[in-house]
């Protein structure tokens, strides 16, 4: 027998009328005799918020649709339950789960739902109202025009309608994603324009984007301002957020700077895009570019560079410090003066990063003056004594064994010095590398907090 002959090809409402007149009779087959009282109905409305659902009744309308019909067949319902999820996953629907064991406890004995598809449109659900059905929990499911309970053909009536519902959830997700494909192959832009650009309106135009007049131009300086000024994705986000006073054309807001970045490495600027995101499909957009790609791989040249600076440089105390006026973290950052006799001077600066505040005014302060701040507060600063002495206890022996080798002896008493938590701090603080100061910081207590310069001591962890 043909599918179209089954009706599969046609309408639902069609389908329905056909397999109610021809119903399939299961030889000897014979359905359990009905528990007998009244069936304890739970009213079950489900929406989605998803495209495959505007034409469905909204979830107060089934409310009432189905209400009425309780109230002119006299139906017993017990609850009434909503939910706004989609039926297309098994297991999914926390509401619908727990309807399921209400089912099986007997708090109810049947369903009242506008339509089957409100139930399941995946093979899982359907597998347990079916199962229910079998163990005689579940005596009716009652829609707006049907009703269904443990008789072969209802049940088989049942799965049908379900199963229609799935196989147009499928074709649709494969139709859509079809459709992207072609979209794409056409130089068409398939999501909402990005930064600097707007879709056209123009229904015979969809999928086209034009050059967002007022941001556009923005967005050009963006990419030449990191590009030929060294300008790095902080600096732009001032820039934006308060010289130009930038904001999003969909949401109204600043760009964020982890936005700014991701902008920044977008090839769709100078007319080529990925769709899907990493799967190596590339298209040529029809859309107007706003740079070139040279002004492109020079933007990303200069950020990879600013990260691999920003990675492999490591200072003292960058990360062990608190902001004590917005509470963000304190970062560092070096500088080079040059000098009247040609040289130049080193010096790091300590400051906030201004990642809660941006306009913090916590001011900078120099690595030497947080060390000497630091030793005042030796005697402050609650240690992990154990971990101190153990770092010293491996320098003294890495010092004896230096003497042994190369002097052929060692300071006399070098093995019996006595441990002395605070020189040794003080010693680490002013003479030891940067590896140490950072392990000898990470080992104290206290919460350092910098504030207008100067450094306190905080016993919250």
């Amino acid at each position: 027998m043909s599918t179209t002959g089954l009706g599969l090809s046609s309408s639902p409402a069609s389908f329905i009328k056909y397999m109610e007149n021809t119903m399939i009779q299961v030889p000897n087959g014979t359905v359990a005799p009905e528990i007998q009282g009244p069936v304890k109905y739970v009213l079950y409305a489900r929406k989605s918020s998803e495209a495959d659902e505007k034409q469905a009744l909204s979830i107060d309308s089934q409310v009432k649709e189905m209400l009425a019909i309780s109230e002119r067949e006299k139906l017993d319902i017990v609850d009434i339950r909503r939910e706004a999820h989609s039926a297309k996953d098994s297991g999914q629907r926390p509401v619908f789960q727990e309807i399921l064991k209400d089912l099986r406890t007997g708090r109810y004995t049947g369903i009242l739902t506008w339509a089957p598809d409100r139930l399941s449109r995946n093979a899982g659900d359907l597998g347990s109202l079916v199962d229910l059905m079998d163990q005689k929990l579940l005596r009716k499911i009652r829609t707006y025009g049907q009703k269904f309970t443990n008789n072969p053909n209802e049940k088989f009536l049942l799965m049908i309608l379900c199963s229609q519902a799935k196989l147009e959830n499928d074709n649709k997700s494969v139709n859509v994603k079809r459709g992207l494909r072609m979209r794409c192959e056409m130089g068409l832009w398939p999501a909402p324009a990005p930064t600097g650009y707007l879709n056209e309106k123009k229904i015979d135009r969809k999928g086209y984007v034009m050059v967002d007049p007022e941001r556009g131009p923005v967005m050009r300086q963006m990419f030449e301002k990191v590009a030929y000024e060294g300008w790095s994705g902080r600096k732009i986000y001032n820039w934006l957020k308060f010289d130009m006073n930038f904001r999003s054309a969909t949401s109204n807001k600043p760009l964020t700077l982890s936005n700014i970045y991701r902008l920044l490495q977008t090839p769709f600027y100078y007319g080529v895009f990925e769709y899907p995101t990493k799967s190596g499909n590339w298209y040529t957009g029809k859309h107007t570019p706003l740079i070139t790609k040279k002004l492109f791989e020079k933007t990303r040249e200069k950020l990879l560079r600013s990260e691999i600076k920003n990675i492999d440089k490591q200072f003292a105390f960058s990360r062990m410090i608190i902001c004590g006026m917005c509470g963000s973290g304190v970062t560092a950052d070096e500088k080079w003066k040059p000098l009247k006799n040609g040289g130049r001077a080193h010096y790091i600066y300590y400051g906030c990063n201004r990642s809660r505040d941006i306009t913090c005014k916590c001011g900078y302060i120099r690595e030497e003056e947080i060390i000497k701040q630091l030793v005042d507060l030796i005697g402050e600063l609650d240690m992990d004594q154990n971990f101190i002495k153990r770092k010293f206890e491996e320098e003294r022996e890495r010092a004896i064994k230096f003497q042994r080798k190369f002097y052929g002896s060692e300071t006399p008493n070098l093995s019996k010095t006595e441990f002395d938590p605070k020189q040794y701090s003080k010693h680490v603080l002013t003479q030891g590398t940067i590896e140490e100061k950072r392990e000898l910081i990470s080992g104290v207590r206290n919460k350092i907090v910098l504030r207008n310069k100067v450094i306190t001591l905080s016993n919250q962890i």
